[in-house]
């Protein structure tokens, strides 16, 4: 994939022949809307979140910039503990998708705006692609936890699709959390600890500036 050289120059040549996103296709001029319905405040200091939207190197990096997201993960979901490992998602042949584990404060930032911002920085109409990578491992969807969870997240989506805010239908998956397995250690903080990696440049940087620009209120710092 793009640990190798090869790959990383690939990816480039691509993006710039095809001109490949790298964000939403939200139609032009649209900030997509605030959750209508969301998760109340609780009184519980954390709750966890686990999300795919592609690459996970690039959509850890988003979260850990927001105000109130404590830690981000990047792991697997969807598939067994025998398959979680890096080798064997990355053949697409098992259950699994890149995924991140978003631990965050409801007090400070709520799920409903964790989705606002998710469904910014991919595209939610392809399927089982986003940007270079293809394969059922980069699928986007949310892996809900519990009841509310997927109340919340239906509704969002079903939100988006009224207000037409995409050109095209959302196939982004509501799939329950059966167990999230870390990655390995080299995938955690993958944009932080290789900034110049040219698939960090070409896909993580456009998506990290996406969110300065339009949460520059949830960006950590602006609290």
């Amino acid at each position: 994939m793009r640990v190798s050289m090869w790959r990383s120059i690939l990816v480039v040549v691509l993006a710039g022949v095809v001109g490949l996103s790298c964000g939403t296709p939200a139609r032009a001029g649209h900030e997509l809307p605030k959750a209508a319905v969301d998760l109340p405040a609780g009184k519980e200091e954390s709750r966890t979140l686990v999300l795919a939207g592609g690459c996970f190197w690039c959509v850890e990096a988003v979260f850990e910039r927001l105000a109130g997201v404590t830690d981000v993960t990047s792991g697997y979901a969807g598939g067994t503990a025998e398959t979680a490992t890096y080798e064997l998602v990355s053949s697409g042949r098992t259950d699994h998708a890149e995924s991140v584990r978003i631990t965050y404060d409801p007090s400070k930032i709520s799920y409903g705006t964790l989705l606002r911002v998710f469904f910014t920085i991919f595209d939610p109409t392809t399927l089982d692609r986003q940007g270079p990578d293809a394969g059922r491992q980069y699928r986007t969807a949310i892996f809900y936890a519990n009841d509310e969870e997927r109340r919340v997240a239906g509704a969002y989506i079903k939100q988006l699709e009224e207000a037409k805010a995409f050109e095209k239908p959302i196939v982004t998956a509501l799939e329950p959390l059966k167990a999230f397995y870390p990655a390995e250690g080299y995938h955690q903080d993958f944009v932080r600890h290789h900034p110049d990696h040219s698939y960090v440049l070409q896909w993580a940087v456009p998506k990290l500036k996406k969110v300065n620009e339009m949460f520059k209120e949830l960006v950590k710092g602006a609290e």
